[in-house]
């Protein structure tokens, strides 16, 4: 039963058997609609051609209102916990993808949630939510109009705090319990908050969308299942209808575990300098053999490799180079020592032009976003 396999938001496993996500909450599988996408937005994003991006719920409809030249709100966030690393940049990617194609982009930096759930300092959440993901988002292309919307949860307009108080009228405990297992008061406000980032946009005052596109990872699924049976709830009320999503999987950390900010041993971050970076990179653990013989005999495993990994998310946007380094690898023909070696280099020149944007971004998260007072 559904019930009896949970996922947790908040909490850090990183393991998550993606199968039972369609098996058990109606996720349905991604791939079969790339010729569609290709149809209707052009060429996919690369996260999407190579199966990062999973699975989804009602993206059809995206698509025919895209098709019929319909206005769609993109909402997404960021949950400002500590710094900007390669996990988050998926997101960041899929925000550009969408906003190049023309949707109204909303950007949730969630500082309520930072400071309720994860109980972090309140200023140093407000510091990384400008100086860190803000910051970031600008300098890999995220621009500034007006149709761009990045806001504090602390910090917002007053219909959207209504939206949270009405919301809960109509969910019960216990429901939330079957979702989400045992609760507390944050985190019922931050599931109750997260409705109203998502569900929001559809009101007259802040554009009056009635189609809502959340890309997020997948233990954020509780969310969206809570959030849309919420539409369900008050769609005679306020006119709402359930927003889609998709799913990515997650970036995995050098170690084959979960990336975090708090694994920097670990993790990359989009601030490290580079011979850090690419120090951290050289450690990672890879599909290769035990030993240079028996990695020519029998070849890697690429797909339990945390370098090629980067290479499919980050590094490398050819699908036929990609390619060209999985067979090879698998051929035996391709050794760890090599296939490292190429890939810090490619991660050093990404991160020596992303700092310099980074620098000059840093100037201008003031433009973009206005941080809560205290």
């Amino acid at each position: 039963m559904a019930q009896e396999y949970r996922i947790d938001p908040w909490g850090t496993a990183v393991r998550i058997e993606y199968e039972k996500l369609f098996k058990y909450f109606g996720i349905s599988e991604f791939a079969p609609l790339l010729p569609r996408i290709r149809e209707v937005f052009g060429e996919p994003l690369h996260l999407m051609r190579r199966g990062v991006i999973f699975g989804h719920r009602d993206y059809e409809r995206i698509l025919e209102a895209y098709k019929s030249r319909e206005r769609i709100a993109l909402v997404t966030g960021f949950m400002p916990s500590g710094k900007f690393h390669f996990g988050h940049k998926m997101v960041a990617e899929q925000i550009i993808y969408y906003q190049k194609l023309g949707f109204e982009v909303f950007v949730v930096i969630a500082d309520a949630e930072a400071y309720a759930v994860r109980k972090l300092d309140r200023k140093k959440v407000i510091e990384y939510g400008l100086y860190e993901y803000v910051a970031n988002l600008i300098a890999l292309g995220l621009e500034k109009n007006k149709h761009t919307h990045i806001y504090f949860q602390t910090n917002y307009e007053k219909p959207y705090y209504r939206l949270i108080q009405m919301f809960s009228r109509r969910v019960t405990m216990a429901e939330m319990e079957a979702i989400y297992g045992n609760m507390e008061p944050g985190k019922v406000i931050a599931a109750l908050t997260q409705a109203a980032d998502i569900l929001h946009p559809q009101l007259e005052y802040f554009g009056g969308f009635k189609h809502v596109l959340v890309p997020v990872g997948a233990d954020q699924d509780p969310h969206m299942r809570l959030t849309r049976d919420i539409a369900d709830r008050f769609k005679s009320e306020l006119g709402f209808e359930r927003p889609s999503s998709t799913y990515h999987r997650f970036q995995v950390g050098l170690d084959g575990n979960k990336m975090s900010s708090s694994r920097p041993d670990h993790t990359i971050f989009l601030t490290d300098p580079p011979e850090q970076a690419v120090r951290k990179l050289k450690r990672a653990l890879t599909g290769g053999r035990a030993t240079i013989e028996e990695q020519r005999r029998l070849g890697g495993v690429p797909e339990a490799c945390t370098v090629y990994e980067f290479y499919v998310y980050h590094l490398i946007f050819s699908d036929k180079e990609l390619l060209d380094i999985y067979r090879r690898c698998r051929g035996g023909e391709l050794l760890c020592g090599e296939c490292k070696s190429y890939a810090t280099e490619l991660l050093a020149k990404f991160l020596e032009e992303h700092q310099k944007k980074l620098e000059k971004a840093r100037d201008r998260v003031l433009d973009y976003a206005e941080p809560p007072e205290f």
